[in-house]
């Protein structure tokens, strides 16, 4: 891809309980000229607006359709229950799955964890998001299972969580569409998610740096001085070095003895 042929800017979708904000600061401080534009999606649309052009990259939640879809994972959260502050299941550091079997358990449309088994008793009606479950755990209605960064997404004062130990988990990845290679600007942001450096081989060349007035100067004094620091001289033309002695014809001399 030559310089014209590179995007004016970068589109990334994320979905809700993903924080991209340390990943768009290292983007601004190395890509200054490239704008990159954050694009809100839920969970289930996602996967779909990438597919569809929507964005040039994603961080979403697993899994996606590998057949249209690159991804690479990122991180696993912890699954946790959102509960009201009173609830006996504070007293706890962390809640098993047996403690709320008689609880009930509110179920989302738009849950993103994979149950094979929904654990505890169901809800009359299913809520439509988890906006709408966080409210009813507030109302007393039931109790709500989501990954951590969905239970500080909806934070309330009246309501906290503890971790559920041995429950399905949430994996987030950096997604975009499937290509025999990644575009330029896909591969600067893998770069960046995964800690490369600005001097990495991959992605674009970096801006050469430039020697600070100290290494300047160091360089000088290791290239000037009479030969002191620098390259030794050469022996003149036509005479070797003397035997213990310095190039150049010097002989050396022997030192005065010690005194008693």
């Amino acid at each position: 891809m030559t310089g014209s042929d590179i995007p004016s800017s970068f589109r990334l979708a994320y979905v809700p309980g993903v924080t991209p904000t340390k990943w768009v600061r290292v983007w601004h401080e190395r890509l200054p000229g490239t704008p990159l534009e954050l694009v809100q999606a839920t969970a289930a649309d996602a996967p779909g607006l990438l597919a569809d052009g929507g964005a040039d990259a994603g961080l979403v939640r697993l899994p996606v359709d590998r057949d249209v879809l690159a991804a690479i994972p990122l991180y696993t959260e912890t699954t946790v229950v959102v509960i009201p502050k009173d609830h006996v299941a504070t007293a706890a550091e962390e809640v098993s799955l047996a403690e709320l079997a008689d609880e009930i358990v509110l179920h989302p449309l738009d849950d993103v964890l994979d149950w094979e088994t929904l654990p505890g008793r169901p809800a009359v009606e299913r809520p439509a998001t988890t906006a709408d479950a966080i409210e009813l755990v507030a109302a007393g209605v039931g109790v709500l299972l989501v990954p951590q960064s969905l239970a500080r997404l909806h934070h309330r004062k009246d309501l906290t969580y503890r971790p559920v130990p041995e429950t399905p988990e949430s994996r987030v990845a950096l997604s975009w569409p499937q290509a025999e290679e990644a575009p330029e600007l896909v591969e600067e942001f893998i770069g960046i998610v995964r800690g490369r450096t600005v001097n990495s081989t991959r992605g674009r060349a970096a801006t050469p740096q430039r020697p600070t007035a100290k290494e300047k100067a160091k360089g000088k004094r290791a290239g000037t001085g009479g030969g002191q620091g620098g390259a030794r001289h050469k022996p003149a033309a036509g005479r070797k070095p003397s035997p213990g002695g310095r190039a150049g014809g010097q002989s050396g001399k022997r030192g005065k003895p010690r005194g008693r």
